[in-house]
């Protein structure tokens, strides 16, 4: 217990440094082992904010499709670049790039892929899948915390729509958290098998060259995706992170929201918070 405690301090020290540059950011530090909060920044609004999670659902929903054996990893799909899902343009940022597979898409945070990916869809399932993570219900780590709003899809384009996290669902930082503890457990528990391998890889191929690379600034080797999506009344975008951390053996989980922003720039202040963070560096 007082390891967890001088662990927590030290972490609310790194948060604190990392928003000195980022004021409006939104921090959540938990323990994977315990589930316990370790630090955070903006308490009330991590507990009371609602926002689409843009592409930090594709992990998600990749490891237990996988799982389920309902989508091969080694599948390649084409990406233009100029998806459009009923009127929503979800264009993507990666390189021209040949087909991707599974590890591939998640690097580059693929929205063609994944919008393929949620074709497989059975009605109710990506309900089901995301309940069993945690992600749509309150975490008990705060107090009066809000709770995630889901829309079930009722056709292949609201379902690509939900998963790639544009439109049907918003959820908070705090139920985010908890949903990648959840992930990080997975991983560690299965780790022998596709899924694990292909979402793990995935996610640290993302924080290090990827989509997500600026949170590797650290020095810290991290897994982690980022999410960037308007809101539902806005053009304005909002910028997510969620990384665990260390890769290898992830003690924690780290999420950081910015209510307006890009994925990029969220995952530049968890670079910054894990410039200062108590982990070993290699």
């Amino acid at each position: 217990m007082a390891t967890l405690q001088a662990g927590a301090q030290s972490w609310q020290a790194a948060a604190d440094r990392a928003a000195a540059q980022e004021p409006e950011a939104r921090i959540v530090v938990i323990d994977v082992a315990s589930g316990r909060l370790l630090a955070s920044r903006q308490l009330h609004e991590v507990a009371r904010t609602l926002a689409a999670p843009g592409s930090t659902l594709k992990p998600l929903a990749l490891y237990e499709l996988v799982s389920a054996g309902r989508w091969n990893p080694a599948s390649h799909v084409a990406c233009n670049g100029q998806l459009i899902v009923s009127g929503h343009r979800l264009a993507c940022s990666h390189p021209a790039a040949p087909p991707f597979d599974a590890r591939e898409a998640l690097t580059w945070s693929c929205n063609s892929y994944f919008a393929a990916v949620a074709r497989r869809l059975a009605p109710g399932e990506l309900g089901r899948l995301l309940r069993t993570t945690g992600l749509l219900s309150a975490t008990g780590l705060a107090h009066n915390e809000a709770t995630a709003e889901f829309t079930e899809p009722r056709t292949t384009e609201a379902g690509q729509l939900a998963l790639l996290g544009v439109d049907g669902i918003r959820v908070t930082p705090l139920e985010l958290a908890v949903a990648y503890r959840w992930l990080a457990q997975q991983l560690q528990v299965n780790a022998g098998t596709a899924a694990a391998q292909t979402v793990r890889a995935g996610l640290a191929d993302s924080a290090s060259f990827g989509i997500a690379g600026q949170a590797s600034l650290g020095g810290v080797p991290v897994m982690g995706k980022t999410g960037t999506a308007a809101g539902a009344s806005s053009s304005q975008t909002h910028g997510w992170f969620v990384g665990l951390a260390p890769k290898q053996n992830p003690k924690v989980v780290i999420v950081v929201y910015l209510p307006a922003g890009r994925g990029a720039d969220a995952a530049h202040v968890a670079g910054e918070l894990l410039r200062g963070a108590p982990l070993e560096r290699p």
